[in-house]
């Protein structure tokens, strides 16, 4: 396994999320009964019989069966532990992790390799070594994008004022708002809530009430005679004038 670098804060070592998770499961692997446990315990019984009534044969060739099916199922564990691991490459993933504090938190990213040894499997993320017993959630990108976009129109829509105090300081805001809505996919919508979609209208028609107050849709609608439909007009006009 390669080795990670600790960072260094106010003279001590800071130890990372990866580290903690490395440190985690190397601890649980050494508490766990494994077949070289077993194996010992059975050698150690072998060497410490009582001489005068020694094991019989038959115990021992069971005790060892029992030795061969711990084994086999350990295999199986990590074979399908590997398989398992395997399977993440590629796909976005939470990580459970603590900080320095001891506090859980998550480690959120994509899985760029697999590394397995100890019969234990690392997903590795950002260059940096996870258990896979730490792995919490398997995350599809196009529902994390549609969350997240969805969570942060909701923040934003939310640091806007009541709708009675909206005025053309906050026009710009709105307008965003409503192309972010309007540029968004039936599936990215479903992550709104009714509340919010209504509440986006109420903006956007007193926006709309604050505009026209002001004359700037007045403006607008003689900027757009300038615009090629109008122009197109005139010139029909006028070809009408000569022609008579």
């Amino acid at each position: 396994m390669s080795v990670l670098m600790a960072p260094v804060k106010n003279g001590q070592i800071v130890e990372t999320d990866s580290q903690a998770s490395l440190k985690k499961a190397t601890s649980s692997s050494k508490n766990g009964m494994d077949k070289d446990a077993f194996l010992q315990l059975l050698v150690a019984q072998m060497q410490y019989q009582d001489p005068l009534e020694p094991t019989s044969n038959t115990e021992y060739i069971s005790q060892y069966a029992q030795f061969s099916q711990v084994e086999q199922m350990q295999n199986m564990a990590s074979t399908s532990e590997l398989a398992r691991a395997t399977s993440l490459v590629g796909k976005e993933v939470y990580i459970k992790t603590t900080d320095s504090k001891g506090d859980p938190q998550l480690k959120y990213g994509k899985v760029d390799y697999v590394v397995f040894e100890n019969n234990k499997a690392y997903l590795a993320i950002d260059e940096s070594l996870y258990a896979l017993e730490d792995l919490d959630t398997v995350v599809d990108l196009d529902y994390k994008n549609a969350f997240d976009k969805a969570y942060n129109f909701t923040v934003a829509l939310n640091k806007l004022p009541v709708v009675g105090g909206i005025d053309l300081s906050y026009a710009e805001d709105i307008d965003k708002l409503e192309k972010i809505y309007n540029e968004m996919t039936d599936y990215e919508k479903s992550f709104l809530t009714e509340e919010n979609v209504t509440k986006l209208k109420k903006y956007i028609e007193k926006l709309k009430e604050v505009r026209e107050a002001a004359g700037e849709n007045d403006n607008e609608g003689d900027g757009e005679d300038e615009k090629e439909p109008g122009g197109t007009e005139g010139s029909e006009g006028t070809g009408g004038t000569e022609n008579s």
